[in-house]
């Protein structure tokens, strides 16, 4: 997509302060360095051995020569403001004056087409300059103060002063409200700061006016695309978070429906921190509760984590599943040596009031989690099971302590 070229308006003839200025400036140039097209030069009996016009250039080199050069307005490639001793360059100063000498249009359309020629040559910012200064001129003509906000909106944009380019756009428009090209501009500004909205009216008013216009055609299939596209993505938000909802409140009518109960600790098992319960099929209250579960061997200081198990797994599938390990495992402890045969093991989990109970090894656990005496709860979301040999487990159970249980809660 090509953007449209800045606005031209026919020049006004330049005041005659300027013509006269200019044409005298030219004169002394030409007669300044008139001499230098001279191939050779011999000096008579008394006179400097080169002509007058370079005998101040002869012990400099070519970098001071053109820093001397550079002073003087009409070859200058970078502004300098001084006589190169301190002082003022009296010839800058009498352009600047000259810049702001005729009628208010005619020096308006001077700063436009000086805006012009810096905006060929890609110097937006320096555009915006000129252009800035003919508005301030404030001459009076509609037409000039249309095309310097519309050619400095132009500028804005290509430097991606976006909410500057809509401001102009917005004041071209009101002197001018059939400037396409206004809305064309502020239609695609809009767009790079994500107002769709305004971008697809304005858009759509300049097709108005010039139903034919290709870029603007364009950039409003663009908005629309991307409307499109983001009343699709928050259309799927809103379906995922419905969603979500209708998954959780299922969730907890099943856990409710079960009457498990489920209890928070102070300070989870850092595998625990982020557990969640979730049914097979999230929506279906029936299908199986899914959790974590901690398998602890009080006496071996010891502990297994399994990521998921259905409601319906019995202790021994539990126990098949930690305790499936090479001999070696079992060898390396005299204390491990119990957990070897399952038959040996008793299976404990904690009451909600801080005591024990002791769990059938073939009983699934959701049995033992739904009675409601004695009240087995869920711990952080995540099965919590004891572990001990038969033989120790007399003694294990004599070191409880409901009170020191209830307090490892808080």
């Amino acid at each position: 997509m090509s953007e449209p070229k800045i606005e031209e308006i026919t020049d006004a003839a330049p005041s005659p302060a300027v013509a006269g200025a200019m044409e005298k400036a030219e004169e002394e140039i030409i007669q300044h360095f008139s001499e230098w097209d001279k191939r050779r030069y011999v000096p008579k009996p008394g006179e400097p051995d080169l002509p007058p016009q370079i005998s101040q250039f002869a012990n400099k080199s070519a970098d001071e020569v053109m820093k001397e050069l550079n002073r003087l307005p009409f070859f200058m490639t970078e502004l300098d403001e001084t006589d190169g001793e301190g002082g003022e360059n009296l010839g800058v100063e009498a352009l600047k004056s000259l810049a702001y000498d005729g009628e208010p249009d005619e020096i308006a359309t001077n700063f436009k087409n000086q805006g012009n020629e810096a905006f060929k040559q890609k110097q937006y910012k320096t555009a915006i300059t000129f252009y800035t200064k003919g508005i301030e001129v404030d001459c009076g003509v509609d037409a000039i103060s249309a095309a310097l906000h519309l050619n400095r909106a132009a500028c804005h944009l290509e430097v991606k002063n976006y909410r500057s380019c809509i401001e102009d756009c917005k004041k071209v428009l009101l002197l001018d409200e059939k400037s396409v090209k206004a809305c064309y501009r502020s239609g695609r500004a809009f767009f790079a700061i994500a107002k769709y909205e305004e971008a697809r009216g304005i858009l759509q008013y300049g097709l108005t006016l010039d139903p034919e216009n290709k870029p603007i055609q364009e950039t409003l299939v663009k908005v629309e695309a991307k409307e499109k596209a983001l009343a699709e993505a928050a259309a799927k938000r809103e379906r995922e978070e419905k969603e979500k909802e209708m998954k959780q409140t299922i969730l907890v009518n099943a856990i409710k429906l079960r009457h498990f109960t489920l209890v928070k600790t102070a300070r989870p098992a850092e595998l625990l921190e982020d557990a969640k319960i979730h049914l097979e099929d999230p929506l279906d209250h029936e299908s199986q509760l899914i959790f974590p579960a901690m398998v602890v061997y009080p006496t071996l200081d010891e502990f297994d984590y399994v990521a998921e198990i259905s409601e319906l797994t019995t202790p021994i599938e539990l126990l098949e599943i930690v305790l499936n390990r090479p001999r070696d495992w079992f060898e390396q402890k005299e204390e491990r040596r119990d957990f070897a045969t399952i038959k040996k093991l008793e299976c404990y989990m904690e009451t909600e009031q801080g005591g024990l109970v002791k769990l059938g090894k073939k009983v699934a656990v959701n049995q033992v989690l739904m009675a409601d005496k004695p009240d087995v709860p869920l711990f952080d979301n995540s099965l919590r099971i004891y572990v001990v040999p038969k033989e120790q487990s007399a003694t294990w159970l004599g070191t409880w302590n409901k009170k020191a249980a209830l307090e490892k809660r808080k």
